[in-house]
């Protein structure tokens, strides 16, 4: 994990998310504290990206948007199926920040650039074909 300046920071890419001809290339967040940070302090971030934070044991789980400067879609999963999604989630601007709900039990959270989970047709029910890296 490298913290940059600005606070935020950067993960390797260690998995893939394929839906159709896309290829999403994944930043993993596994300990708590890449978790917290998460993508705080971005102000962009590549079409082609996301960060995805995965728990040890399934959970219901809610996320907010404090420190974050650009818009996502939340996928809330379980097992590898899309359970529920947060689309155009916008920053937060005033305290207290609201917080999304998985809303159910999940192991993995995957945040996109707003509008895309609608771009690449992803909806609750679908499983997703997620690929780990070797480290």
């Amino acid at each position: 994990m490298v913290i940059n300046q600005d606070g935020s920071q950067t993960l390797p890419i260690s998995a893939m998310l394929t839906v159709g001809e896309e290829i999403i290339e994944l930043e993993v967040a596994s300990t708590p504290e890449q978790q917290a940070i998460g993508l705080m302090f971005r102000t962009a971030m590549a079409p082609n990206h996301g960060m995805a934070f995965n728990f040890p044991e399934a959970r219901p789980v809610s996320f907010w948007m404090k420190n974050t400067l650009i818009p996502l879609d939340m996928l809330f999963v379980h097992q590898g199926e899309i359970r529920a999604i947060k689309a155009n989630v916008p920053p937060c601007e005033n305290d207290p920040c609201p917080s999304y709900s998985s809303g159910a039990f999940v192991d993995q959270v995957i945040e996109l650039n707003a509008g895309r989970a609608e771009e690449l047709g992803l909806a609750p029910g679908q499983m997703l074909n997620l690929a780990y890296l070797q480290p």
